[in-house]
């Protein structure tokens, strides 16, 4: 019996050092597979939970992008940066000696960061400015400007601190790390809530370590490590109907109805109206059919989903 192509979502631990892209390569050369996207990044300092999706669960990656996030993270508090995390150039080295860092003043400069915010994410990020990354423009020594963008901190707690003293170029500094726990709305950068932190108690700071450990509603406790040999990568794939049943509501299709689907052919339904997306399914819950909107009884396809291929040739590795 032949086996059908790899097709699913990956939960992947990124290692630190290594870039979300070199991420993706592994898991192409690990699954023989060139049809292999992510649904977010994360910088190479970063450790923590991707998802990637492969084969036609791509098509699911949209829809995972915009899921809430929730992050570790440790801000020093005494040092800025032009990066506002560990991998930039020292800008300020003010130390903490000179400013009120009590529990009271961090909890302050902290819950002001909480709720809904306007950020101004760190120069060195991603987002593009007329067509180009920021980082690449900020790392040529181009000025870079970014506009303010609203962003739901919904959770930002300190839950630990060390008070202690590093060299910095010859020199003794006094700072403060600050272990804290942030949930968060996609597209917050806790690069800038720890520089704003810094800002508010007039010391400076960055981010010494960060690690998403989950992203909607998966963990990454659920999630392989893609530089271990003896990891079965094809066998952690999460089917996309079992992905799909933890994000949408479920109609279930019968066989007749999942290939009307298919074909393009409006298919009836008992479910309420909704602008969707909605999961059709079938196969006993095991074929993800599309993702449709409901209206008046009849199912509209979003996106469709093919049904299970056999894998020609290898693809390879781009590695």
């Amino acid at each position: 019996m032949l086996a059908t192509a790899p097709d699913g979502i990956l939960l992947v631990d990124k290692p630190q050092g290594i870039s979300s892209h070199r991420v993706v390569s592994i898991a192409r050369r690990r699954l023989g597979l060139k049809k292999i996207g992510h649904a977010g990044t994360l910088d190479p300092m970063a450790t923590g939970l991707l998802l990637l999706g492969a084969g036609p669960s791509t098509r699911l990656l949209t829809h995972l992008v915009g899921l809430g996030k929730t992050y570790t993270a440790t801000i020093r508090l005494g040092i800025g940066t032009d990066s506002d995390d560990a991998d930039g150039t020292p800008t300020s080295v003010t130390g903490v000696l000179d400013a009120d860092v009590s529990e009271d003043a961090i909890e302050r400069a902290v819950a002001a960061q909480r709720g809904v915010i306007d950020q101004v994410p760190s120069t060195v990020s991603a987002i593009k400015v007329d067509g180009r990354r920021a980082y690449d423009l900020a790392r040529k020594g181009e000025e870079v400007v970014l506009r303010s963008r609203t962003v739901t901190v919904s959770r930002f707690d300190v839950t630990g601190r060390t008070d202690h003293t590093i060299t910095v170029d010859g020199t003794e500094v006094t700072v403060v790390d600050l272990d804290v726990v942030v949930d968060c709305s996609s597209g917050t950068y806790v690069r800038a809530l720890a520089r704003d932190v810094g800002a508010a108690l007039g010391t400076g700071a960055h981010l010494v370590a960060l690690r998403r450990t989950a992203v909607g509603p998966f963990d990454v406790t659920d999630a392989v490590d893609l530089e271990d040999d003896d990891v079965d990568v094809a066998g952690a794939l999460q089917r996309p109907a079992d992905v799909a049943r933890r994000l949408f509501d479920v109609v279930t299709l019968d066989a007749a109805a999942a290939k009307d689907l298919t074909d393009g052919k409006r298919v009836a339904a008992d479910h309420p109206d909704s602008d969707g997306p909605v999961a059709a399914i079938a196969g006993g819950g095991d074929r993800l059919v599309g993702l449709v909107s409901v209206r008046r009884g009849l199912l509209r396809v979003i996106t469709n989903f093919p049904a299970p291929s056999v894998p020609g040739p290898s693809a390879g590795t781009d590695a």
